[in-house]
């Protein structure tokens, strides 16, 4: 049986449905997968189970079910077929819990204005309010308790309140219910923003594909229609549309989607290409291997399925300590009642004050508030700072890393290439202008190309202020040699392999461009097609962000090792590596990553960093995915984390952000409990009596929220102390 769950808004919500179906006679093979929202189970037909039951069991939780009648979960293959991510969504008013929240505040706001008016009668018209307020939670609450989930976060809210209420803190009862609320929508938000990562990695596939027929005609299909074998046309500036291998053409292509490499890759016949990459310039006609459903953006949305599902339910900390602090307090309230009365022949009146007075102090309201007032401090001073984070597991999460992973086209580096060196081989070309001449060829030859190469080198020598002569008869060698008439000149411009097979290369010209290339730089070559001669020469790469060095040292200095992967090739990964000194992996696919991730997470916490597609599945896998601003709307989506301002020196800010946000949450909790403790004691004993209750619960409350707002006055990570800066 498969269904659909709606409401399920954080990884504790797999553990309360779980409890619940594990209970039913006859339910088996229980899989819920919180990122697509989705349940599957087995059903004994014999058992006195019914499917009704399930439901109803379900819904009473509070979740919403429905049969999912879909073949897949989530689907790259119809992003419009009956698939629960690609129904519309809701704003968050429109949904019930933001409904719950906007009620809550106008029922909240209400009692507020009308005790205002009715002084003598406020405590009751918020006593009302409460109660209407905490209902829904309460039902829940006994729901979940029936399930087999007894001391659920809902339970110790409606302790919370319900105590509140009796010792006539019926204000405070008020906001704890609102505040809850407002939690509780934030989580929904937070999970469909992490659920629409998934729908935008299905949009790389295109919908439709141009089939050729055996005749040689041309028609629209849908793409989801193409078959093994099927023959299909790609165009220049068209996504492929399936993999395949390419039988007639050749050209460029952008495979950045799939493998992360930083530049377009010159295919032709027998190449394999992917479906997502962009086509550059060339026709091709490709032969389809994979089928819709088994494409390499398929394989990546399930990766990242598997790596969201996979993660371990990070429960909350005040549920996990509700389990235990709830009914070890409403017993011992229970007992300080009861026991004195009927074992010592104490007065029944002053033993129910003090056990009142003991539940008030008890109330877990300054606990409830000391971690997320902590959070919501942490989170807004990290949005201050660029640091966009979703949510507090994340920013509790990235402080214990020991490894951050990086990829490189993008994250490291800029991802964008420059011109690093121009070199002229001839004479015709020597003395101190030589190099701006071949520049201006270069430019002249390349202006009209679309190819991220070209665009690097006429916009190098418009910076240069280079006058750049008309060319005449442009044209393209797809995937090999742009070629163009300057001044008289039949001029082409290529990669050194074809270079050297149209045009003479010297020995000390090879020696020269095998020294760029073990640079990890992209060379190319100008020549003259008439006289063959090699003109000169013009290399390109990827250079670091400005940052990069202090970012990646920074992190050293907080004890945090650094390693990039990258599919870029291996010159080029070796290179910036060494640069920046730190580990590297190259020529990796999406799965590389994974499987590396994987190994690294056996004996530590890992992050990634990293911005393109390709790194979706690396990114949902880590402990903490961490994406750049500038980069893919689907590397932005899936991870936990988005630097907006694409500073490398901003993963030491966000993990001393963590760790100080931590530090405060130890403070709160410490101080909240050990105060209850101190005045619990006192109670007893009769030594404070119920006013100091009060001022116990509700100044541990303002101590606890005003040690959090510290964090606002955070100012990141401290700088790197260099020689230069030492004071002598």
């Amino acid at each position: 049986m498969k269904y659909r769950i709606e409401g399920m808004d954080c990884a504790s919500c797999i553990g309360k449905i779980e409890t619940a179906l594990i209970r039913m006679p006859g339910v088996s093979d229980i899989k819920l997968n919180f990122a697509t929202e989705s349940l599957e189970l087995t059903l004994d037909p014999e058992a006195i189970t019914q499917v009704s039951d399930i439901e109803k069991t379900i819904k009473s939780l509070g979740f919403g079910i429905s049969a999912n009648t879909g073949q897949q979960t989530v689907s790259a293959i119809d992003i419009d077929s009956d698939n629960p991510l690609t129904s519309q969504r809701q704003r968050w008013w429109q949904t019930q819990k933001g409904k719950q929240v906007v009620g809550l505040g106008v029922l909240m706001g209400g009692a507020y204005l009308l005790s205002l008016l009715f002084p003598a009668y406020g405590v009751w018209i918020f006593a009302i309010a409460v109660i209407v307020g905490v209902f829904p939670f309460v039902r829940k609450a006994v729901a979940l308790a029936k399930s087999g989930s007894p001391f659920s976060i809902e339970t110790l809210m409606s302790v919370a309140v319900l105590g509140a209420l009796i010792i006539g803190e019926a204000e405070e009862a008020a906001a704890v219910v609102f505040l809850f609320s407002i939690g509780e929508l934030f989580e929904s938000i937070a999970a469909d923003r992490a659920r629409a990562g998934i729908r935008a990695l299905a949009s790389l596939v295109p919908k439709t594909a141009i089939l050729l027929d055996a005749q040689g005609g041309q028609r629209d299909v849908p793409a989801s229609s193409l078959q093994v074998n099927d023959l299909v046309l790609v165009r220049p500036g068209d996504r492929v549309s399936a993999d395949g291998e390419i039988v007639q053409g050749a050209s460029s292509l952008d495979d950045s989607p799939v493998t992360g490499e930083s530049v377009p890759v010159a295919k032709t016949t027998g190449d394999n290409v992917f479906a997502g990459s962009i086509n550059i310039d060339g026709v091709l006609q490709v032969r389809v291997e994979k089928t819709a459903a088994d494409n390499t953006i398929a394989k990546i949305i399930e990766l990242v399925e598997q790596a969201q599902a996979s993660k371990a339910p990070t429960a909350r900390f005040i549920e996990k300590f509700s389990r235990y602090y709830t009914p070890a307090v409403m017993a011992i309230a229970a007992l300080i009642i009861v026991v004195p009365p009927l074992a010592m022949g104490g007065d029944w009146g002053t033993w129910l004050y003090r056990g009142l007075a003991l539940l008030l102090i008890a109330c877990p309201c300054a606990l409830v508030l000391s971690t997320p007032a902590a959070i919501a401090s942490g989170l807004a001073v990290g949005a201050r700072r660029g640091l966009l984070i979703k949510g507090g597991s994340a920013l509790e999460t990235i402080g214990k890393v020991e490894t951050v992973a990086f990829d490189k086209t993008g994250t490291l580096t800029e991802g964008k290439p420059r011109v690093t060196d121009i070199i002229a081989f001839t004479q015709e070309y020597a003395g101190s202008q030589g190099k701006d001449k071949v520049l201006a060829l270069f430019a002249s030859v390349e202006t009209g190309s679309s190819h991220p190469l070209a665009e690097a080198i006429v916009s190098h020598a418009e910076a240069a202020n280079v006058v750049i002569p008309v060319a005449s008869k442009a044209s393209t060698t797809a995937g090999k040699a742009v070629h163009a008439t300057v001044s008289g000149r039949t001029l082409a411009i290529g990669s050194p392999v074809y270079a050297a097979d149209e045009a003479v290369i010297s020995v000390e010209q090879q020696a020269q461009i095998e020294a760029l290339q073990n640079q990890g730089k992209t060379v190319s070559v100008l020549f003259d097609e008439q006289s063959r001669a090699a003109l000169g020469l013009i290399a390109l790469r990827d250079e670091l962000r400005d940052d990069a060095h202090e970012g990646v040292a920074q992190l050293k200095a907080m004890g945090v090792n650094a390693v990039m992967l990258t599919g870029d090739n291996r010159l080029t990964a070796q290179a910036l590596a060494s640069n920046l000194d730190i580990e590297w992996k190259a020529e990796l696919l999406p799965e590389d990553k994974l499987r590396l991730l994987n190994e690294m997470k056996n004996n530590r916490k890992i992050a990634m960093v990293g911005d393109g597609i390709n790194d979706a599945p690396a990114l949902a896998t880590a402990d903490v995915g961490i994406a750049m601003g500038g980069g893919t709307d689907v590397a932005i989506e899936t991870a936990d984390i988005a630097l907006l301002k694409s500073r490398v020196t901003d993963m030491a800010h966000l993990i001393a952000l963590s760790r100080a946000t931590m530090r405060n949450i130890h403070q709160n909790v410490i101080f909240s409990l050990g105060l209850k403790s101190i005045f619990l004691i006192t109670t007893v004993f009769g030594i404070t009596g119920l006013w100091i209750a009060v001022l116990a619960d509700a100044g541990a409350t303002v101590l606890v929220t005003l040690n959090a707002l510290r964090l606002l006055r955070f100012k990141g990570a401290p700088p790197l102390v260099t020689p230069s800066k030492v004071v002598k």
